[in-house]
């Protein structure tokens, strides 16, 4: 596969573009396509920062570039966050994993909806697009990684089936992610507090999803990329 279509394919898996009919009509490995997902957060990044674009820093346009960002990608990595969340409330891994595959939203999954919610708003209030650029971009690099070290903890669905990427993937990945928030941060100190707290974010989600289900599935790859770009954002705000 190319490397425009692994762009394509990674745009068209992490966004609701209308690009699918750029693709053959065979499936196609999403691992081979991993080295781009912060590629594709750059694009989704720049859509979703219009408000900002045209009205500049402060809540309304932070609202609504966060409400622009969750409709273009169709609320992919909010409904992942909140099956994710809400599998903290199941007794065993099979109720977990049950519960993840559950559409309803519990009250721990609507928790983490309005905390993250708030989070990139006051944060976005203060800074701009090109950090929401920054901070979209760095968050996709935390799936990566989870598809590279954790085992899929079922033997169906989309973390399985997503596959390994390779190490040299994960390294494109990140540096793209790095140099990403190095362009995007109101400067050099926000930069770095943004990159050591998406890493800690990366380990936190991948302990938990160890600890409560043994591993990776699309549900935890989705909500890891939502919590690291929260990270980033409060990383280059904390500063700003």
């Amino acid at each position: 596969m190319s490397r425009p279509r692994q762009i394509i394919l990674a745009l068209v898996f992490l966004t609701r573009l209308p690009l699918g009919r750029l693709l053959p009509p065979e499936i196609l490995p999403l691992s081979r396509a991993a080295w781009a997902f912060p590629l594709a957060g750059v694009v989704l990044g720049a859509l979703a920062g219009v408000p900002l674009w045209v009205m500049g820093p402060g809540l309304l346009p932070a609202a609504l570039s966060v409400a622009l960002a969750v409709w273009l990608t169709g609320a992919l990595h909010e409904d992942a966050l909140a099956d994710f969340a809400d599998a903290g409330g199941g007794r065993d891994r099979a109720d977990r994993l049950r519960i993840m595959r559950d559409s309803t939203i519990g009250s721990y999954g609507a928790a983490a909806l309005m905390a993250t919610g708030l989070v990139r708003v006051a944060a976005l209030a203060v800074l701009g697009p090109l950090a929401l650029i920054a901070a979209v971009a760095a968050g996709r690099v935390a799936p990566v990684m989870l598809m590279r070290t954790l085992p899929p903890a079922r033997a169906d669905g989309l973390g399985q089936g997503a596959g390994q990427p390779s190490r040299r993937a994960v390294v494109a990945a990140t540096l793209t992610g790095v140099l990403a928030l190095f362009l995007g941060a109101p400067g050099p100190g926000g930069a770095f507090l943004a990159m050591a707290l998406v890493g800690l974010s990366v380990v936190a989600v991948s302990r938990r999803a160890c600890r409560l289900l043994g591993g990776q599935t699309g549900d935890v790859l989705g909500a890891s990329a939502l919590v690291a770009e929260c990270a980033a954002l409060v990383g280059m705000a904390a500063l700003t």
